[in-house]
């Protein structure tokens, strides 16, 4: 960074035609050396739902384990009400989606990253749910470092500026029908290449009210200008699959392989690669479900390692790894391998992380935690996940470590090398609301977050 910098005020000085003279450089060195002094510097952003790699990864160091709700604490914020989001944090800045169930509300939040003080907070709506699983605030906000987006499950999709001046807002629901799914859609959105990529991966028929009831509801895709608000493309996207096996609660994630830009798309039983300036159908795979089961809908989303693609078939059943690359309808010769030799390899709701050249996987109902080799889905290690509850948060993983979040809101930190736990922190207090956002990292520290309450762990 200091190196690239450093470049840069050398080539603006020659377009200038003036010398660089040696006290220049000194005073230029003299405080790129400060900023590399501080820790926060080079500290990573966490700028969306899968963090700053789209992998559930940080290249964050030096990263605590040892904590509980009072010790090593830097800051912690209350929180008006549970939400299954994980923050999106840039700079000093942290955006946070939330449920006030006191005031049956919907609200966008915003913290000061280094004293947990609420900088700005906006209603989005009224309502907060319409079943017992989850809220309308399950979705994670996105920022790219200009605006921040929180979506809900409602159809409210609004943009503020890092002062919490609303830019502009949209409502999905009310512009292309009603979301036709069973529970409440919680997609979240992702920033890529100065675009916002939103899915609505839905049911082709009404269930039980919800979906238009005089024409068929169409699954799409599309792309919008974050700042602005506007539309860039809509697409349509097909799938053979039935009933509940239509719906994803996923997101997408970009990938580049041999120069190809792409988004990577996961559900109604197929994923599917589309190009990013269009939304395009580049290529697709299908299926994990041949008898087309009818309730097989679809939660974790795709993750991308030394050229394989990560496919996590729904409920108990294997997890399919995809050769990066395809063109058109792929065969089943682009498949690397399936998991059905070791049953515990699968995840129903995590996603699973990639670091260290390795996925890991967490199993919510086999209750095991995985570290397997991308190409060959041999499996380094296995651990069961301790304690009775679910984990359904997404493993993230930094610094040698894997954080994981149950139910109850115990934080499990093991070690990425052999599998073994360092530490287990309980961090709230067990209730009918389970927490299910990841752990977040950046600037050195952990971010949990639980049903009332923000925690900033470390130094």
């Amino acid at each position: 960074m200091m190196i690239v910098a450093f470049l840069e005020f050398a080539s603006y000085q020659n377009r200038k035609t003036i010398p660089m003279r040696s006290a220049s450089i000194a005073r230029f060195l003299g405080c790129a050396g400060l900023i590399l002094c501080g820790s926060f510097a080079t500290a990573e952003n966490w700028p969306q739902f899968r963090g700053p790699h789209f992998n559930g990864s940080s290249t964050e160091t030096n990263l605590p384990t040892e904590f509980s709700r009072t010790e090593n604490v830097r800051w912690s914020a209350d929180l008006p009400g549970p939400s299954a989001a994980t923050p999106a944090i840039w700079g000093d800045h942290i955006f946070v989606s939330s449920t006030s169930p006191g005031n049956d509300e919907l609200l966008a939040l915003c913290f000061d990253r280094k004293t947990g003080k609420q900088l700005w907070k906006h209603e989005i709506a009224k309502g907060t749910r319409q079943d017992t699983r989850s809220t309308f605030a399950a979705p994670s906000p996105v920022t790219d470092g200009k605006v921040a987006i929180f979506f809900f499950g409602n159809g409210e999709l609004v943009a503020y500026d890092f002062d919490g001046k609303q830019q502009w807002k949209r409502n999905l629901q009310n512009e292309y029908g009603s979301f036709a799914f069973q529970w409440t859609f919680s997609t979240s959105p992702l920033i890529y290449q100065n675009r916002l990529i939103m899915q609505v991966l839905q049911r082709d028929t009404p269930v039980n009210g919800r979906g238009l009831a005089d024409k068929v509801n169409e699954s799409y895709l599309m792309a919008i200008d974050p700042q602005t608000g506007e539309n860039l493309w809509r697409i349509i996207r097909p799938s053979k699959a039935q009933a509940e096996s239509r719906e994803a609660f996923t997101t997408p994630i970009p990938y580049q392989h041999d120069g190809r830009e792409e988004l990577l798309v996961i559900g109604g039983d197929a994923i599917t690669g589309h190009d990013p300036a269009t939304g395009k159908e580049l290529w697709r795979w299908g299926t994990w479900n041949p008898q087309r089961i009818g309730h097989w809908r679809h939660v974790p989303s795709p993750v991308v390692g030394d050229e394989t693609i990560l496919i996590c078939a729904p409920k108990k059943d294997p997890i399919y790894a995809v050769a990066a690359g395809g063109k058109g309808l792929l065969d089943d010769s682009s498949i690397r391998w399936i998991s059905t030799d070791d049953r515990n390899l699968t995840s129903d709701v995590p996603t699973p992380a990639f670091y260290d050249g390795d996925f890991f996987v967490l199993s919510d109902l086999r209750k095991m935690l995985m570290r397997v080799e991308p190409k060959t889905g041999k499996v380094k290690w296995e651990v069961k996940t301790p304690g009775l509850k679910k984990y359904e948060a997404s493993p993230t993983v930094a610094d040698g470590k894997i954080y994981v979040v149950n139910f109850a809101g115990d934080v499990v930190i093991f070690d990425a090398e052999t599998g073994e736990i360092i530490n287990n922190v309980s961090m709230d207090d067990p209730s009918e609301n389970n927490v299910r956002s990841s752990v977040v990292v950046s600037g050195g520290n952990l971010f949990i977050r639980v049903n009332h309450k923000l925690y900033c762990i470390g130094k």
